[in-house]
This record gives structure tokens, C-alpha cells and sequence, in this order.
């Protein structure tokens, strides 16, 4: 059975064999590269439009999905949080928030490390509590514990 390939195809195939590469630049075509180009503008263009993040203002604390206490991002403070195997501790500095110790086995939470985004999330799962950075109202996403 012959196959069928076109003569320009053919051509930059022997070249290739010859040269070792092949000759991308005569590949593509001048719409190719412009269509590649406009590409690329409009994922760095739409980047920054859907970027869902944002500075946060609050961090909400949950325990098995209920609101346990939301506390304002300003002020240093810890808090304490009694969960399902223990206590879960929350540690909230100026602008961010973290887990800093809890009783599940394998530390996941407290491995998140800081949060500074809105809709961050940390999860603790083994002792059910959850720790979420939300900025203004009209920012708060449609994420929840659920979706992670």
C-alpha cells in the first residue's frame, strides 16, 4: 500500500533526515504563528480577569460545616477550636492566617502554612474543623469546604 504525502511534507522530511531536526519555521505558516500569537495575548489578557483570589479581610472557622466564629484579619490573636479527636489552634496575624497545631495524624492543615488570599482554604479533616480567608462580601467565591 503506497501512502500519500504531499510533496512539501515530503521535501522537509528528507531535509530533516538530512539535518537531523526538523525545520519548524518553514512548517508553520505566517496565520499559524498569528493565530499561536493571539493565543497567547488572550490567555495573558484573561488571567487577571479571572483570577478569583484577592486580599482578605476575615478568616471563617468551621467545625463539621458550621459556623464556629469568623475573626477580622487586623488584629494578632490565636484561637481555640475543639473538634472531633482534640483541639485545633488558629493563629491570625495582620493580613493572614494559619493553623498552627492540631491533633490529626498526618498534619496536612497545619502544612498549608500561611493563607493570604481570599477563599483560601485549610482543611482538617481527621478532627473536622476548617479554616477559610474571605475578603469583601462581593469577593467571596462560590467555593466552599466541599469543593476541596
Amino acid at each position: 500500500m503506497k501512502e500519500r504525502i504531499p510533496a512539501g511534507l515530503r521535501e522537509l522530511l528528507a531535509q530533516a533526515t538530512a539535518d537531523g531536526h526538523l525545520p519548524w519555521r518553514r512548517l508553520l505558516k505566517a496565520g499559524d504563528w498569528l493565530l499561536l500569537l493571539a493565543a497567547a495575548a488572550l490567555v495573558a489578557a484573561s488571567f487577571p480577569l479571572l483570577w478569583r483570589g484577592g486580599v482578605a479581610d476575615r478568616a471563617i472557622v468551621k467545625r463539621d460545616g458550621q459556623l464556629v466564629t469568623e475573626l477580622a484579619l487586623n488584629i494578632p490573636r490565636k484561637y481555640e477550636v475543639i473538634g472531633a479527636i482534640g483541639t485545633t489552634v488558629i493563629e491570625v496575624q495582620p493580613g493572614r492566617a494559619r493553623v498552627l497545631s492540631d491533633p490529626g495524624p498526618r498534619q496536612y492543615c497545619v502544612q498549608q502554612g500561611w493563607l493570604t488570599r481570599a477563599n483560601a482554604v485549610a482543611i482538617c479533616a481527621p478532627n473536622h474543623v476548617t479554616l477559610q480567608l474571605a475578603g469583601r462580601s462581593g469577593q467571596n467565591g462560590a467555593y466552599d469546604t466541599l469543593n476541596y
